[in-house]
């Protein structure tokens, strides 16, 4: 069997209910969900998405734009789609869910005609926001390492190994030249209902920025807090798990009734 390059599942579930698909942020890789799946309960299943040039996909070259990552995903998860699909995307990561969702929506299929149950996006502006103007891609090494350190999540001592901060500042300047060529109208949206995440104490969104998301959707908006700072989706007891639990079965038992 050839091995799915886009996929990472590190607790497998064979009996869930759901799968919740994950979409890294910008200089991140599918192992950063690795805390989240393993809190997730029994009938939730956590498929993570490797983006090309990172860690086993180092050698190929990063994806062009968003929509390029969108694509690779939805490819990959053609034989994932036999139970009910979340989307969940962190930061650069929500507007690969948001991308990915649109395309399952167009692209449906007997198992699921209408795409991903929920969309979810932490800490992320909306899509129509202007993205070039938020990626220091073009800056220096010194920049883009202020701004990571700025964002928080990454431990000081990695911070100052010069091997770390060399891989950290490629995959930087990669993953935010492909932020930089997104661009949406106010207009796109998807059908699926759309929760985002916002933790209190994040130091690049706001409660008011994140209501640019509610454009985005047909299917019903809302705005959930998380305790702690810009990586507290991946962040242990940050109560993520219960909060995408409780979403999830919520709508696992409204599809039932209505089926």
């Amino acid at each position: 069997m050839t091995r799915n390059t886009w996929i990472r599942t590190f607790h497998p579930k064979p009996d869930a209910e759901a799968r919740l698909v994950c979409f890294p942020h910008a200089g991140g890789a599918a192992m950063a969900f690795t805390a989240l799946s393993a809190a997730l309960p029994a009938d939730i299943e956590v498929v993570a998405v490797q983006y090309p040039g990172r860690q086993d996909r180092r050698a190929e070259p990063f994806a062009d734009d968003i929509t390029t990552l969108a694509a690779g995903a939805v490819e990959a998860l053609a034989g994932y789609d036999d139970r009910p699909l979340f989307l969940l995307g962190h930061s650069l990561g929500s507007l690969v869910a948001f991308e990915a969702a649109r395309a399952l929506e167009r692209r449906g299929g007997s198992k699921q005609p209408s795409g991903p149950e929920r969309l979810f996006a932490s800490a992320a502006w909306p899509p129509s926001a202007d993205w070039k103007a938020g990626t220091p891609e073009d800056s220096g090494d010194d920049v883009i390492v202020e701004h990571v350190r700025w964002l928080g999540g990454v431990p000081k001592a990695l911070l100052d190994d010069p091997g770390t901060v060399a891989e950290m500042v490629r995959l930087m300047r990669g993953d935010n030249k492909t932020l930089g060529n997104y661009r949406r109208a106010d207009d796109a949206a998807v059908a699926a209902p759309l929760t985002v995440l916002l933790a209190e104490e994040d130091p690049k969104n706001t409660a008011e920025q994140m209501t640019g998301w509610a454009r985005h959707t047909r299917g019903g908006y809302g705005l959930e807090l998380l305790p702690g700072g810009h990586f507290a989706l991946t962040e242990r007891d940050s109560g993520a798990a219960r909060l995408l639990t409780r979403y999830i079965r919520e709508d696992l038992k409204k599809t039932a009734r209505a089926s």
